[in-house]
C-alpha cells in the first residue's frame, strides 16, 4: 500500500456556487491553486481527484489530465462510497481529506497533522484540526486516517445524509475511534477561508491579488488581514451549511 494519500474531493455540481472547483482564481481554475498548495506538503506520496460519473465533471477530468494528476470517479451523492473507492483503488494506507473549495489550505498544517498521525500509528485511527474543536480558520481543514477507520465508516454508517460528507460517523461515534487533535494556540475559528458563496470567492480573490504568485502562507495571510481587517468584513456574514 502507498503510504500517504492525500484524497481531495471536486464536483462542479456545488449547491451554492456551481462550477465554483474551475472558477479563475488569479489566472488559474480554484481546483488548480488548491493542488498547487497542497502538493508542497512535504509528507504527502501522492494526491488523488476523487470526483463523480456525471458528465458535468468531465472538465475536472480533463483537467486532471492537463496537469498529470490521479482521479477517481464514483458517486456523487454518496460521498463516502466515492472516497472509501478511490483509497481503495489507490491502495492508500493513511488518507488526508483536503477538499476542493480550500485554496489557503496551509502545506505545513497538512504536514503537522500528518506527523502527528505518524508518531501515534498504529495506535490511533484519526487527527484532524476541526474534531473534537475547531480552532484554525475554516478553510485549512485537514483530516488523516488510517484506512480502516475509513473503511469502518463506509461499513457501518447507515445514514444517507452523512454518506453526503465522508466523517461524520467518527465524529457521532468518537468510542470507536482512537482520535487525536492538532489545536492553534489561538481561537480564530471565526475566520472563513472556505469558499461556498461568491462573497467567499472574493475574499480568496483578495488574497491572492495582494500575494500575486508568490509562494505565501497561512501566517502571511494572518499578517494581511491584522493589517487589513476590512477584507474579513467580506464574508463575514455567510454560514457554513448545516449537515
Amino acid at each position: 500500500m502507498n503510504d500517504v494519500i492525500a484524497i481531495v474531493q471536486a464536483r462542479m455540481g456545488s449547491t451554492r456556487l456551481p462550477g465554483k472547483v474551475l472558477l479563475d482564481l488569479a489566472g488559474k481554475p480554484m481546483l488548480v491553486r488548491d493542488m498547487e498548495r497542497i502538493q508542497r506538503a512535504k509528507k504527502i506520496d501522492d494526491v488523488v481527484i476523487a470526483t463523480t460519473i456525471k458528465p458535468a465533471d468531465d472538465k475536472i477530468i480533463s483537467l486532471c489530465r492537463d496537469y498529470g494528476w490521479n482521479f477517481f470517479r464514483g458517486s456523487e451523492n454518496d460521498l463516502l462510497d466515492r472516497y472509501f473507492q478511490a483509497a481503495r483503488e489507490h491502495h492508500a494506507k493513511t488518507i488526508v481529506r483536503i477538499t476542493s473549495d480550500c485554496p489557503l489550505i496551509e502545506p505545513s498544517i497538512v504536514d503537522q497533522l500528518i506527523e502527528k498521525f505518524s508518531a501515534l500509528d498504529p495506535n490511533i485511527d484519526y487527527v484532524s484540526n476541526i474534531f473534537p474543536l475547531r480552532t484554525y480558520p475554516r478553510g485549512l481543514d485537514t483530516e488523516v486516517m488510517n484506512f480502516s477507520a475509513l473503511e469502518r465508516c463506509w461499513k457501518e454508517e447507515t445514514n444517507l445524509a452523512y454518506r453526503e460528507h465522508v466523517t461524520p460517523y467518527i465524529y457521532h461515534n468518537p468510542d470507536k475511534f482512537r482520535i487525536s487533535e492538532v489545536n492553534n494556540e489561538r481561537d480564530l475559528s471565526s475566520m472563513r477561508w472556505t469558499v461556498d458563496t461568491l462573497e467567499d470567492f472574493e475574499f480568496v480573490g483578495q488574497i491572492y491579488h495582494h500575494f500575486g504568485e508568490n509562494v505565501f502562507s497561512w501566517i502571511d495571510i494572518l499578517d494581511l488581514l491584522q493589517k487589513h481587517p476590512e477584507l474579513l468584513e467580506i464574508n463575514k456574514e455567510i454560514t457554513q451549511k448545516a449537515i
